[in-house]
């Protein structure tokens, strides 16, 4: 039979180069910044580039081109306003810094990242006088009711875009009072805009059939009525008369539809744009009339299909040759319209005879031509909208910020109102609309903190109404930047989403998983797909962001953890802590960050990270050990101790054997920590004795109670083999003969400790009863030491199942012998156990001898006895004596020991 191993020498392998050199991260930002703060080659602010999503500020250089107050000043501004803002390619930048990064963690650690400020999204004092006087000309000049949940008080508007103490929750442009009056007055000597009624007649519906066929060839006129209301409340009750709009608007004021030929449902969709001067005193008015085409009677009879229509061709032939019938109208009073209309009117008769004439579905907007503001005679209306909205969400985000709230994404009914006036007076499409609300918030999404849910509606609706030819080109290339500017931000932020998302506030994993699906919705748009053509998949493009943000914060990590004093226990700390926090990261990507990542683009955080991770922990752990291992003392023992435990439970959160693609660095990694093994064993073994020794010296040798008959030292002894057991578990050594060989040492470290124990405890029993003269109180020490050693024995007898030896016997079936196992280990057990026996009996024998003495004494007497006395008397002292020491061993003494004891004393008797 071949004999067991000796163990083998503790070395230490050469450590294989790591795949990661060491790198030092930038210090990023926690607060949301531009994407410009995160991209290399960016400078300082005065001196920088504009940041992608940053809305540059016009003029450049505000002393330079700063004009005066007033006209002359907001025109010299005019061309200041719409400046070309340009965007350098941000995303193909952020792109190349993975590539970039990964290469430099191969060479000497890099300098920080250069901080940059972001963006300002305030407005100098110009820009705003320039969008000041855009506000007021819209709100002084404002048309129609207004919406039920809109502000109806244009005085609270003005309240609102100015600023006053009172209202400080509402300032929009923080003007002063005296700046406000001055540009109000001015607003006020502007020349007023042309009011006009926009019009759309969409179609109508069970209108009156007149031709013989039992259809029309309806079409309509429209237009406005100034200087004469319609009398009433009701439009209903204006006086009936026929060719109305013929009659009383001037013909080059009346507007025509098409003729839709041969139906009672017809569809027109044509818009007409109506001038009037005075909302009090104008009307809209619409006829409907059939058109009379000249046919001849042959032609009307072919076309007969019942008795009725037979009636029409009479009184067809009885009225004049081409004059049209008349169908019903509308009649509306325009100060009872609101800003925006949509919907189905009926139609009026002119008599009683058919007073069911259908309905006519019809659109109303009131709209500004030739506004007199700078703004709006110098730039397109999307411009002039858009930097309006921006301000004003702008002004709602900080305000909601100052009052330590989060803003959720509603306007005040002040903006929202004032921004309606705006887009409708200047009529603006609703795409249009959207593309300035899309633009406007992705750009403060960048420098302010707000729900990334408020772009997912103008993606929406940009991603409905998308046609590409509606669009000049300085608007696509704007519109490809803002695309390319919110990726590179949202990568920014997924890269840093460990700072930027923090699970200690509770909203974190919402937030990021609302600019998932926002990036998500973006990269799917068609509008996304024909301007950023050469954009990669999104899951690509976050998996790499995600890489390369879980390098960075191992290293922020590990500049954070870097000691004051350069010394090998310090860096053993400073690397424990480091592995430590990857384990908590990683268990946070397990439970709820993977799962975000996973849902919404199928990626796999929790792998990439742990891959990425143990490639770079790898490395530092291998130069460290590299270090320490010529100058291996008992403290670096036990940090070494420390980190292979946090290692072993870093490495057990990875993929099993099964499910991995390659190998990995942590692969093996028990190997580098061999030459500590020596030194994890002596201090186990040291620590322990110290325990033993000191709690045998504070040991009094009392039992603990009426059911616990043995003392302190007895528990603490039992704790310290407890914690023997939990050392062999945490190191749990992975190479099977080399855990056998460990095994071996700590069963007999084991055995060793219970040997010195009774050693020690029976020192300490001598020493306590030394100057005791009451022997009742010796023999109670001794009770208690036998029974300590009892507990003793039942500890050790449970090392078997502590030490897990039937999986040790598994797990090393192919390296040993059979049967090696039970010789040796199971030889050292029983050893022990015999040698703790030995001291047991050896004690309870100590006992019975001191009842024997007791016993010959009272024999002693009965011998010389009188004869007059009763035998039973006699015998009774004998009998009292044996009933209490009986009695009192089987009080102090637990059941094993009184066993022994009782077997022990008739064994005396015979001798």
């Amino acid at each position: 039979m071949r004999q067991a191993r000796c163990p083998r020498r503790w070395t230490l392998p050469r450590a294989p180069v790591g795949r990661w050199g060491g790198a030092d991260p930038p210090t990023w930002s926690t607060s949301a910044s531009s994407p410009a703060e995160f991209l290399p080659g960016s400078q300082p602010a005065g001196g920088r580039k504009e940041g992608a999503g940053a809305w540059e500020p016009w003029p450049p250089n505000p002393k330079a081109a700063a004009p005066r107050r007033g006209r002359a000043g907001l025109a010299t501004m005019a061309t200041l306003f719409s400046q070309t803002q340009r965007r350098p390619p941000l995303l193909r930048q952020a792109i190349k810094i993975r590539r970039r990064r990964v290469r430099d963690l191969q060479e000497a650690l890099p300098h920080r990242a250069q901080e940059i400020e972001p963006t300002s999204h305030h407005l100098s004092p110009e820009e705003r006088a320039l969008l000041y006087e855009e506000a007021l000309y819209t709100v002084l000049y404002r048309l129609g009711q207004p919406e039920p949940t809109h502000v109806g008080e244009s005085s609270e508007l003005l309240r609102y875009l100015q600023e006053l103490p009172t209202l400080l929750h509402h300032q929009a442009f923080r003007m002063e009072p005296r700046e406000h009056e001055q540009m109000l007055q001015q607003v006020q000597e502007l020349e007023k805009p042309i009011f006009c009624l926009k019009a759309t007649v969409k179609q109508a519906k069970g209108i009156l059939g007149k031709d013989v066929s039992g259809f029309s060839d309806p079409y309509c006129l429209l237009g406005i009525e100034q200087g004469v209301g319609v009398p009433g409340d009701s439009p209903g009750l204006q006086q009936r008369q026929k060719a109305v709009v013929r009659h009383t608007i001037p013909e080059e004021q009346i507007h025509r539809t098409q003729v839709i030929t041969q139906t009672l449902n017809p569809v027109w969709d044509e818009t007409f744009i109506l001038e009037f001067e005075d909302i009090s005193n104008a009307s809209f008015r619409l006829d409907m009339w059939d058109m009379d085409t000249v046919e001849s009677v042959r032609q009307k009879l072919g076309e007969l299909t019942d008795l009725h229509g037979l009636r029409r061709i009479f009184k067809e032939v009885r009225k004049d040759k081409g004059q049209d019938d008349f169908l019903g109208n509308v009649v509306l009073r325009l100060q009872d319209l609101h800003c925006r209309e949509d919907q189905w009117y009926p139609l009026e008769p002119c008599t009683e005879t058919y007073p069911d004439r259908g309905q006519c579905h019809l659109q109303f907007q009131f709209i500004h031509k030739r506004r007199d503001t700078v703004a709006s005679r110098s730039q397109p209306s999307y411009t002039v909208h858009l930097r309006l909205l921006q301000q004003l969400v702008s002004h709602e985000v900080t305000q909601h910020q100052a009052g330590s709230t989060s803003w959720n994404g509603l306007l005040s009914p002040q903006a929202a109102t004032v921004l309606f006036l705006h887009s409708t007076q200047k009529d603006l499409s609703d795409f249009h609309q959207s593309m300035a609300q899309w633009l406007a918030y992705s750009r403060l999404y960048q420098s302010l903190e707000f729900p990334s849910s408020c772009l997912l509606y103008p993606i929406t609706s940009i991603e409905y109404q998308w046609i590409q030819g509606r669009l000049k080109a300085e608007q696509l290339e704007e519109l490809a930047a803002s695309f390319s500017s919110l990726l590179a931000y949202g990568l920014s932020l997924i890269r840093r989403f460990r700072s930027v998302f923090p699970l200690s506030v509770s909203d974190s994993p919402a937030r990021l998983q609302s600019l998932l699906r926002v990036l998500v919705q973006m990269c799917k748009m068609k509008a996304f797909g024909e301007l950023c053509p050469e954009r990669g998949p999104l899951p690509r493009l976050v998996t790499e962001a995600l890489q390369t943000g879980t390098t960075e914060w191992f290293h922020l990590k590990q500049q954070q953890y870097q000691p004051m004093v350069q010394g090998m226990l310090e860096a053993g700390k400073a690397l424990l802590n480091l592995v430590q926090d990857i384990i908590g990261d990683l268990h946070q990507c397990q439970r709820t960050w993977s799962k975000i990542f996973h849902n919404v683009l199928k990626i796999d955080l929790f792998s990439m990270a742990f891959l990425e991770l143990q490639w770079l922990v790898a490395k530092r752990v291998q130069d460290h050990i590299a270090v320490v291992s010529g100058a291996m003392t008992p403290e670096m023992g036990e940090s070494l101790f420390q980190l292979y435990v946090s290692l072993k439970e870093l490495y057990q959160l990875g993929p099993v054997l099964s499910e991995r693609d390659g190998v990995l660095a942590l692969d093996g990694f028990h190997h580098w920590f061999q030459p500590a093994i020596p030194s994890w064993l002596q201090k186990t073994y040291s620590v322990a004795l110290e325990r033993v020794q000191r709690s045998v010296q504070m040991d009094e040798l009392v039992p603990l109670g009426e059911l616990t008959k043995h003392s302190t030292s007895a528990v603490d002894l039992s704790t310290c083999f407890a914690q023997i057991s939990h050392t062999a578990q945490q190191l749990d050594w992975p190479d099977p003969e080399e855990a056998f060989m460990i095994t071996v040492k700590f069963v007999e470290d084991t055995c060793r400790l219970a040997l010195v124990y009774c050693s020690l405890i029976k020192a300490r029993a001598r020493e306590l009863s030394a100057g005791q003269k009451d022997q009742g109180q010796a023999a109670n020490m001794l009770c208690v030491v036998v029974n300590d050693m009892e507990q003793l024995r039942l500890v050790i007898g449970k090392l078997p199942t502590q030490l897990a030896w039937e999986a040790l016997e598994q797990r090393v079936g192919a390296v040993l012998e059979q049967g090696q196992l039970q010789n040796t280990l199971h030889a050292q057990l029983q050893g022990a156990l015999a040698g703790l026996g030995h001291e047991i009996r050896t004690g309870v024998r100590t006992l019975a001898e001191q009842l024997e003495v007791g016993i010959a004494k009272h024999i002693q007497k009965l011998v010389g006895i009188k004869e007059s006395v009763l035998p039973e008397d006699a015998v009774l002292p004998l009998m009292k004596f044996l009933e209490v020491k009986l009695c009192y061993m089987n009080t102090n003494l637990v059941q094993e020991n009184f066993n022994r004891w009782s077997w022990f004393w008739p064994l005396l008797r015979t001798k």
